[in-house]
C-alpha cells in the first residue's frame, strides 16, 4: 500500500488516495462526499476508522517493503479507536506510524486530523498479525 502499490478496494470505494509520502511513510486523505457522511454535514465514524486503517496499513506496507518483507500478508488482530470531535465537511488527512514490527506481530498507531494537524479528530492503535506468503 505504498505509493507503488494501488490502496484496496474498500479505499477507493470511501474516495481514499495518497495524497503525499513524509519520510517513507504514506499520508492518506479522503475528500468530504456523501460517501463518507454521516450525519448531516459531519463525516461517519466508520469512514473515520476506514481511513486510519488504511493509512497503518499503508505505513506498515511500507516498512515491511524497506526490510524486504514486501509480500508478508497481514491479518489486523485488534483495533481501537478514540474519537476526538467530529469531522466536517472538508478534506481529512490520516498518517500511520509503526511502532514495532517484529516477525510476527506488529503495533501501529493513526491518526485523522482536517485542516489543523495538532488538533486530530480520531486516534487508532492497530494490532496486525504478520503471515508470510507462501
Amino acid at each position: 500500500m505504498s505509493a507503488q502499490q494501488p490502496l484496496p478496494p474498500y479505499a477507493e470505494a470511501l474516495g481514499i488516495v495518497i495524497d503525499h509520502d513524509e519520510a517513507g511513510e504514506p499520508v492518506l486523505r479522503v475528500e468530504f462526499s456523501p460517501r463518507v457522511q454521516g450525519r448531516p454535514g459531519f463525516l461517519h465514524g466508520g469512514a473515520m476508522s476506514g481511513l486510519m486503517e488504511m493509512a497503518a496499513f499503508a505505513a506498515l506496507r511500507a516498512e515491511l517493503a524497506a526490510r524486504g518483507e514486501a509480500s508478508m500478508q497481514l491479518k489486523p488482530v485488534n483495533i481501537q479507536v478514540e474519537f476526538m470531535r467530529g469531522g466536517t465537511e472538508q478534506v481529512t488527512y490520516a498518517k500511520g506510524t509503526v511502532t514495532r514490527a517484529g516477525r510476527r506481530v506488529a503495533l501501529v498507531n493513526a491518526e485523522a486530523w482536517q485542516d489543523d494537524r495538532t488538533k486530530p479528530i480520531a486516534l487508532a492503535q492497530i494490532k496486525v498479525l504478520l503471515i508470510p506468503a507462501e
